[in-house]
């Protein structure tokens, strides 16, 4: 089976210029937990994951060694949500996240999730965004049709 079979031509996305408050809420809107990033003449040219939005408000890894969660302000940490939202999306994003074309075999996407614990992959012609892939999508169209 191709990736076309079982592709979704209607990939969220923002550009690098947006800000993660515009990628959250396409994020929210849509039920997704990623959206592609595109330039102007919508070529891929990153990702950006919920787990990207999340991340800026923890410190650094180094940060944790000399203090330990006991002494962290939850609270005022989720306080500077609204501040981590007010970064441009170029800041936190993947940059040449892997993709896939359309007429790659969907195992090929599936080796892909398994290798980088990935749910979904960008399906491009040339370096044109055409659509995403998703772990869902393969697995309905594998039971579909060998179920």
């Amino acid at each position: 089976m191709l990736i076309r079979e079982v592709q979704s031509n209607d990939a969220v996305s923002v550009t690098q210029d947006d800000t993660l408050r515009t990628a959250a809420s396409k994020m929210v809107l849509n039920h997704c937990a990623s959206v592609t990033v595109i330039d102007n003449d919508s070529n891929l040219v990153g990702i950006i994951t919920i787990r990207d939005l999340m991340m800026p408000l923890y410190p650094e890894q180094g940060d944790y060694v000399h203090d330990s969660l006991g002494a962290r302000d939850f609270e005022a940490m989720e306080e500077g949500y609204g501040k981590v939202l007010e970064q441009k999306v170029s800041m936190v994003m993947t940059v040449n996240p892997v993709s896939v074309s359309a007429d790659d075999p969907i195992l090929k996407a599936l080796s892909f999730m398994g290798l980088r614990n990935l749910r979904r992959i960008p399906v491009v012609d040339g370096s044109k965004l055409v659509g995403v892939v998703t772990i869902e999508a393969i697995n309905g169209a594998m039971f579909i049709k060998h179920g």
